[in-house]
């Protein structure tokens, strides 16, 4: 990407500091998303060979997938508060405030070098140490500039070119009697595409031989050319799909995961149907040997096998149990033969009935393969509202959703799920519900407080009674204790309101 188009996203979002981070998204292995407040998506694209930043609309998704994506979702948080290129070069500094809380983040910065072949991305403190990066640079990589955790971050080698931003006419006077083409590698910020841009806008050729005449024209169109760029560098296509086809998998890979294991498991069904089926044989010989012991019971003398002629006289060995009679073997015998054939009918009746299960869930399975993304995000926004619901679910006066927990384990699930930014609520020195209002940073009016502090105190044991105190404070500042019950937290920040402990309107 090139500098006069990295510095056309920079000015924009530089006037727009501080602004505050919804969260990165990381949409594969190279990419990841800052999602702004009122702006959109920052997309920093950093392997090699083509780097982009550029700002997309929307809300790009993505878990962490590599350990330098989880360091960097971990160490640069909360407000985007410094922006900035060096010079025209290819490498830009984002800054990052921090955030207070149970466990403090310090403030960050992110360099993300967009050098082609050499890109890379690094977090760095502020003082310039380098606390992970995405490809070191070791000194079989590079003899010049070495990059790794714990080293102080080493700027790409500086270069001399001309700044377009702040030209002067008369600086152009020196490339009289030189090619259009030579004097553009003299020119900080512009590369093939901008180049051509330059050319077009001049209507002038690479092999143009520059007199003083042109210089009025070159220096116009140049500063055109860094208030105006042809555009920012966007994403390619073959980008957008990758990124749709990996969302579409990842969101396809828990629906055929469950019907996969709903299918192996009615498949094992039927594998126990058909040993039942074989086992009918079996039956019928625990019912002859059984017939057999309660005809000769009296005659066969004390062992552990009874040697006997069987009805047509052939000779027959029948186990016994030791310290059973004969009779009583025989009962054992009728027993098991009538649990083999209890099994072998239940078989008969459930085979054709789990077969037909199987066929179904295949072409669900054959469907849900063929399902578009979109279809799919409806598909899993529907499991997800039939799915149980965790805890009491409201709405506040202002719109906010609140959730009110039932139990320990569900007061210490909501609260886990919670954003760092929602509100949590609990009566005062009371055991209690812990209540969420689902701000997730955005103000929340007095009404909406109130509300969430009626729940907090109507769920809590001092339900009835008036003027309670609650507590509330933002989920970042509580926390469980090592060893803690589920439940049981500490927290930092509170604030009380007094409310009466009965069921808000």
């Amino acid at each position: 990407m090139e500098g006069l188009l990295i510095h056309a996203v920079v000015r924009e979002l530089a006037g727009q500091l501080p602004l505050r981070s919804l969260g990165w998204a990381f949409p594969d292995e190279g990419t990841a998303a800052l999602l702004l407040e009122g702006v959109g998506n920052l997309v920093l694209r950093y392997r090699p060979p083509n780097p982009i930043l550029t700002v997309e609309p929307g809300r790009l998704g993505g878990e962490a997938r590599t350990p330098f994506q989880r360091l960097l979702e971990a160490r640069c948080k909360g407000r985007l508060v410094g922006l900035q290129q060096v010079k025209l070069d290819r490498v830009v500094l984002l800054e990052f405030e921090g955030e207070k809380g149970f466990v403090d983040v310090a403030p960050a910065r992110l360099v993300f070098e967009l050098t082609g072949r050499n890109a890379n991305l690094m977090v760095c403190d502020l003082g310039g140490q380098i606390l992970g990066i995405d490809r070191p640079v070791t000194p079989a990589i590079n003899r010049f500039r070495e990059l790794r955790p714990g080293l102080p971050y080493t700027p790409p080698p500086p270069y001399q070119k001309l700044d377009p931003r702040m030209l002067k006419p008369e600086a152009l006077t020196p490339f009289v009697g030189q090619t259009f083409a030579q004097f553009l590698k003299h020119l900080d910020g512009v590369g093939k595409e901008l180049g051509a841009e330059l050319l077009r806008r001049a209507q002038l050729s690479p092999q143009t031989v520059l007199t003083a005449e042109h210089l009025p024209l070159i220096h116009r169109v140049i500063h055109s050319l860094v208030e105006q760029p042809q555009g920012r560098t966007p994403l390619s296509a073959a980008l957008r799909a990758n990124w749709e086809q990996e969302e579409a998998e990842a969101l396809r890979k828990p629906l055929r995961e469950a019907l996969e294991r709903q299918i192996k498991t009615l498949q094992a069904r039927l594998q126990d149907y058909h040993r039942a089926l074989e086992r009918l044989e079996e039956a019928t010989r625990l019912r002859e040997w059984g017939d057999l012991l309660m005809a000769y019971g009296p005659q066969i003398p004390p062992g552990t096998v009874a040697r006997l002629q069987d009805f047509s006289g052939q000779p027959v060995e029948i186990p016994l149990e030791k310290g059973l009679s004969p009779i009583q073997n025989a009962r054992k015998f009728y027993e098991r033969a009538k649990r083999l054939e209890a099994n072998a009918e239940k078989a008969l009746e459930l085979f054709p009935q789990t077969e037909a299960q199987i066929g179904a869930l295949e072409a669900e399975l054959k469907r849900v393969e063929g399902l578009s993304r979109d279809e799919l995000r409806a598909e899993s926004r529907k499991l997800r509202e039939k799915g149980p619901q965790t805890g009491l679910r409201f709405q506040s006066p202002g719109g906010f959703e609140v959730w009110v927990g039932r139990s320990s384990k569900e007061n210490d699930l909501l609260t886990r799920m919670a954003h760092s930014e929602d509100l949590w609520f609990h009566a005062q020195g009371l055991p209690g519900s812990h209540v969420i209002l689902r701000t997730q940073g955005q103000p929340a009016a007095l009404p909406d407080l109130l509300y969430a502090a009626q729940l907090a105190a109507y769920h809590s044991r001092a339900r009835g009674e008036k003027n309670v105190p609650v507590d509330y404070t933002a989920k970042k500042h509580v926390w469980r204790p090592r060893k803690a019950a589920p439940g049981q937290v500490l927290y930092t920040g509170g604030k009380t309101l007094f409310v009466d402990a009965e069921p808000p309107a």
